[in-house]
């Protein structure tokens, strides 16, 4: 379990890595996000105004985590796939003199990560967030990834010792 902190806005934010941990509620998880391989290859893809990152995104109304995780796939990198729960980043704002009670996302929150190995690549449209998509040698992520850190690096990790669903 590895724990960081970020500035997020102006805010001192707390990270930690929970592998393989029990799914919280719904009602805590803020975004969900996941690697996906696909002949041992990581797919990254290109979001508008962000730069190269992972498949994600938030839940919508009765949708599970894992549905979330498969259409943000499907919509960000055109791909599809059976997945794996890996585990959860906790975002902890008790430290973040920013956050206030009516804030859209919960003092203690969770992401949530899958592994997908891609069964279907469909011709890549950029029909919504993503411009483009790449397939990269895992151990490259960082070097295109426009944040990485240590949280990803262990979720990535943790990701390449899952066996395929």
């Amino acid at each position: 379990m590895t724990t960081i902190y970020v500035t997020w806005g102006n805010g001192k934010v707390k990270l930690t890595w929970k592998p393989k941990s029990k799914m919280p509620p719904c009602n805590l998880i803020t975004s969900v996000h996941g690697f996906c391989f696909y002949k041992n290859e990581l797919l990254l893809i290109d979001l508008k105004h962000r730069g190269w990152d992972i498949p994600g995104g938030h839940i919508e109304l009765n949708e599970s985590p894992e549905e979330c995780f498969k259409r943000e796939a499907m919509e960000e990198g055109d791909a599809e796939g059976k997945c794996n729960f890996l585990g959860c980043i906790e975002v902890d704002h008790n430290e973040n003199p920013n956050w206030i009670e009516n804030s859209p996302y919960p003092k203690v929150g969770y992401q949530a990560y899958y592994r997908m190995d891609i069964d279907h690549l469909h011709q890549f449209s950029s029909e919504y967030e993503s411009t483009q998509r790449i397939f990269v040698n895992p151990n490259k992520a960082p070097d295109y990834h426009h944040e990485w850190h240590e949280i990803f690096q262990e979720a990535l990790n943790h990701a390449l010792l899952v066996k395929r669903p």
